[in-house]
């Protein structure tokens, strides 16, 4: 358990340093946005598939 929480602590560190140096997560091609009025949806759907992907892979790895 401990092991999971530092991993899981360094992916979002990560994260978090890749949003400060200017990369657009949850801004790519395949997120929805539906602006109406004073009504706006977002529908991140390519970042949702991206994040699955990896979380997958790093939990697969740390389960070996």
């Amino acid at each position: 358990m401990g092991r999971l929480l530092v991993v899981a602590g360094l992916v979002i560190t990560f994260a978090g340093l890749l949003v400060m140096f200017g990369l657009p997560i949850g801004r790519l091609p395949g997120d929805f946005t539906v602006r109406r009025g004073n009504f706006t949806f977002y529908f991140p759907l390519a970042t949702s598939i991206i994040a699955s992907v990896l979380l997958t892979l790093l939990l697969s790895l740390l389960r070996r």
